[in-house]
């Protein structure tokens, strides 16, 4: 199943992408996609509300605004330096384990959103990444049953201010959760969709440039092993996300480096997962 949120800002309501590829608003089940939904075993349950009312779900607009397709999770859990090649573009090592920080849920924004530079910045940055969304509580998980505490799986760009990030002192927050910097969707895909998401392909474009293109296979740490060590320090919750990390080819790897510009264009996908389209703008 995919799952969508539409309407304005703020606004948005549960929706479905059913086989035929077709929008349909399911409002009418009374919940939108957010803890409680996922804490409930939300999916299950709209699959069965659907077998009896799909019919009677009104079609969205073409021209309807898509949200994230995820209502405020409690935490956006980020693994950095996930992919070797990033590691030595980034002048870094290959971890020994995971690298974590958070991004702020307020950084959430829609897949065809704009993309808003900071007031400030000079070297916002871009990443594809694959994001993986917790369906139970999650704590202390052993490896071996970590994908039965994955719900599905939602395309990320992780937008990044690398001054921000790595100039100034502090953590690595200051640079990642800034408004509009974690554009999410057009969907989320359940788990049962996905049959390997350890191989997916995954991709963007600069202004119709390919920047970067990769594998999820090449990821260091895989996605049973990361959602095992982050409940070791933390409880998971229904509807969080893990942003499992981004491939080579971000503009601070680049050389000379290039960084995102008002007018630049940003699309990116991720295999099952549909393409996003990001605007780049000005702060004003």
């Amino acid at each position: 199943m995919k799952l969508i949120r539409f309407g304005n800002t703020g606004e948005e309501k549960p929706g479905i992408i059913n086989k035929n590829g077709q929008r349909l608003d399911v409002s009418k089940f009374g919940e939108d996609y957010n803890e409680a939904f996922f804490e409930k075993d939300g999916i299950k349950r709209l699959i069965t509300w659907l077998s009896k009312n799909i019919d009677n779900c009104p079609r969205i607009s073409e021209n309807e605004r898509l949200g994230a397709p995820i209502c405020r999770p409690s935490k956006i859990v980020c693994v950095g330096l996930n992919y070797a090649q990033h590691a030595h573009e980034s002048g870094a090592q290959v971890p020994s384990e995971p690298v974590l920080f958070f991004k702020s849920t307020t950084a959430i924004c829609g897949p065809y959103d704009d993309v808003i530079i900071p007031k400030g910045s000079q070297k916002t940055d871009w990443e594809v990444e694959l994001a993986v969304v917790i369906g139970k509580k999650a704590s202390y998980v052993e490896e071996g049953n970590a994908m039965d505490f994955v719900a599905g799986y939602v395309l990320h760009n992780d937008i990044s201010e690398r001054e921000f990030q790595l100039e100034r002192q502090g953590q690595w927050v200051k640079g990642k959760s800034n408004d509009t910097f974690a554009p999410l969707g057009p969907w989320l895909t359940t788990r049962d969709e996905i049959s390997d998401p350890n191989n997916l392909n995954l991709w963007l474009k600069l202004n119709g440039k390919t920047m970067q293109e990769s594998n999820t296979s090449d990821m260091v740490f895989k996605i049973p092993e990361l959602v095992s060590y982050i409940s070791q320090f933390m409880t998971l919750l229904p509807g969080d996300i893990i942003s499992t990390g981004t491939p080579f080819g971000v503009g601070l790897g680049l050389n000379p480096q290039k960084y995102l510009v008002e007018g630049d264009v940003m699309e990116l996908g991720v295999d099952g997962l549909g393409v996003a389209k990001q605007n780049v703008i000005k702060y004003t």
